[in-house]
């Protein structure tokens, strides 16, 4: 498939000076002026690849799709139609599986006079109304006229499947995020024995007193002088006194 399109659309055509001058003038009017739902892509190196992007018609299997297709232009246009493709894949009558269009105005209803608009119009035309007398997609076709709500339904999940815009992911400002962050490593370096407040700001005895005992016992630095570690007992003692008289009072 991607081989198919390559060898298409790096096909270098030869158009005349006069017909090149004709398609810049349209391709800037088709920028200026956009027929409705289709945005054309101009390529200023090779006029004869017009890319174009077409919105899924309200009310279709394709709401909401975005399809994008290509018309490549041949040595004697505008004598002859351009070839139409879609490069998004589709489930669709008139459309092949490797992308190719057929509709009648791109081969026998073909006339010099008709522009590119024309040509971009039908083909979303064609995504509200099918042909399926006419199918390159014979499953499609089918399906269209014998269970249409079939055809619908799995329109719309090729649709969802291979047409959708992505949606784009909410990110955190980086402001905020370093906040964040910030936060949770003051949490993480707060003392835990003033985590360990309960609702009533009381502490809670067995974890403080654990916690200060695994502190004074397993210290990696080198022991300390006698009085240093009474002075830390009393300390210790203290604070559990002070807990218990507080206990006390709220009874």
């Amino acid at each position: 498939m991607a081989n198919f399109y390559s060898s298409a659309t790096n096909e270098n055509v030869n158009l005349s000076a006069k017909v090149i001058r004709d398609l810049a003038r349209e391709l800037k009017n088709l920028d200026d002026s956009p027929p409705e739902d289709i945005k054309v892509y101009v390529n200023e190196e090779n006029f004869s690849n017009v890319t174009a992007d077409i919105e899924g018609p309200h009310g279709t299997p394709y709401e909401g799709g975005v399809f994008r297709m290509k018309l490549i232009l041949s040595n004697d246009f505008p004598q002859t139609p351009p070839k139409g493709y879609f490069v998004t894949r589709i489930f669709h009558p008139n459309i092949a599986k490797n992308g190719e269009i057929c509709v009648n105005t791109l081969k026998k209803d073909w006339k010099p006079t008709l522009g590119l608009r024309h040509v971009l119009l039908v083909v979303r035309c064609l995504l509200i109304e099918p042909f399926p007398e006419s199918a390159l997609n014979e499953e499609a076709g089918k399906m269209l006229m014998e269970d249409y709500e079939g055809y619908a339904k799995h329109a719309r999940l090729m649709t969802s499947i291979h047409a959708m815009k992505p949606k784009p992911k909410s990110k955190v400002p980086i402001a905020e995020s370093t906040s964040v962050n910030a936060v949770s490593t003051d949490d993480a370096h707060t003392p835990l024995m003033h985590n360990s407040a309960n609702k009533d700001n009381t502490l809670d005895n067995s974890l403080c007193v654990g916690i200060s005992d695994t502190v004074a016992t397993t210290s990696p630095t080198a022991k300390k002088p006698k009085g240093e570690l009474t002075s830390a007992k009393s300390l210790v003692d203290k604070r559990k006194m002070d807990v218990r008289k507080k206990s006390l009072k709220r009874l």
